[in-house]
C-alpha cells in the first residue's frame, strides 16, 4: 500500500495569498511583469533583436539600456507592498 504525503509548505503559502487577495485586493507582481512586457515589447526591442540574430547587425544600445531599465523598474515595483494602483504610469517607467 502506497501512502501519500501532503507537503504543507505549498498550501500554505497558496492559502496566506488567497486570504491577502480578499483582504486587499490590488495590482500583483505579475500585473507588473506583464506591464513591463508589453513596454519592452512596444519599444521594438524584440524586433530589433531578431535582426541582430538574423543579419549579425548589433542592436542599438540604446534599445538594450531600455530594456534593461524596464526590468529594473519591474522589479523594484513588484517588490513594494502594496503594489500602487497607478503602477501602469508613466511616471514609474523609463522613458523610451
Amino acid at each position: 500500500m502506497r501512502m501519500f504525503k501532503v507537503i504543507e509548505g505549498g498550501r500554505g503559502q497558496a492559502v496566506q495569498m488567497n486570504e491577502r487577495a480578499e483582504v486587499a485586493p490590488g495590482p500583483s507582481r505579475e500585473d507588473v511583469r506583464r506591464e513591463a512586457a508589453r513596454r519592452i515589447s512596444e519599444s521594438g526591442y524584440h524586433l530589433s533583436r531578431i535582426r541582430e540574430f538574423a543579419t549579425g547587425v548589433p542592436m542599438l544600445a540604446s534599445l538594450k539600456h531600455l530594456s534593461l531599465q524596464i526590468d529594473f523598474a519591474a522589479e523594484v515595483l513588484s517588490r513594494l507592498d502594496p503594489i500602487p494602483e497607478d503602477f501602469r504610469a508613466d511616471g514609474y517607467w523609463p522613458a523610451g
